[in-house]
């Protein structure tokens, strides 16, 4: 085998064994994230399901963080919310009910379910194949082909030719100056 072909196989292996440690490692915190979250279902609080819910007052902002004192609808539904924590229910039930009462547009992140997915997956796609091209053109480029020196057998390079009678004037100028 060629040396820089074996050179460039083991470059790809090692911007294979790089991605390859990508992934393993947003797999390993997708999985303590979810874990985490299975936690945090056990104990329910106002705050967590008003943090998961997006004000439909025009404010952009989640129930909890909606910063009118006086707004006409995260005040009530804060106060539907404890109700409903009052009556024993979890925080996956809140946050459906009012997924099917108001929609998608309810909650403040994307569901883990659906074509939902990819919006929870292209950030770490387009981060893997955008680091897997960087590593691959650094290579290409670390061992891009050297220029090959000139041999006997060629050619001087030849100087450009000049019309003498510009030769001329530029001497006479340079003189004068």
């Amino acid at each position: 085998m060629h040396p820089r072909g074996a050179a460039s196989l083991h470059s790809f292996i090692d911007a294979a064994r790089v991605t390859a440690a990508v992934i393993l490692i947003a797999s390993l915190s997708l999985g303590v994230l979810s874990a985490r979250a299975a936690q945090s279902a056990e104990r329910t609080s106002e705050a967590q399901v008003a943090q998961a819910l997006t004000c439909q007052c025009g404010c952009g902002l989640t129930v909890a963080n909606c910063n009118m004192p006086t707004c006409g609808f995260s005040v009530p539904l804060r106060i539907q919310i404890e109700g409903m924590i009052g009556k024993g229910m979890s925080r996956a039930q809140i946050v459906a009910f009012f997924r099917h009462q108001y929609g998608e547009k309810i909650l403040s992140a994307p569901t883990t379910e659906g074509f939902n997915l990819l919006a929870w997956a292209m950030p770490f796609i387009a981060l893997l194949l955008g680091g897997g091209l960087i590593a691959i053109a650094a290579k290409r480029w670390h061992h891009a082909p050297l220029v090959e020196a000139a041999s006997d057998d060629r050619e001087p390079p030849r100087e450009p030719a000049f019309d003498p009678e510009l030769r001329r004037k530029l001497a006479a100028e340079l003189k004068e100056s």
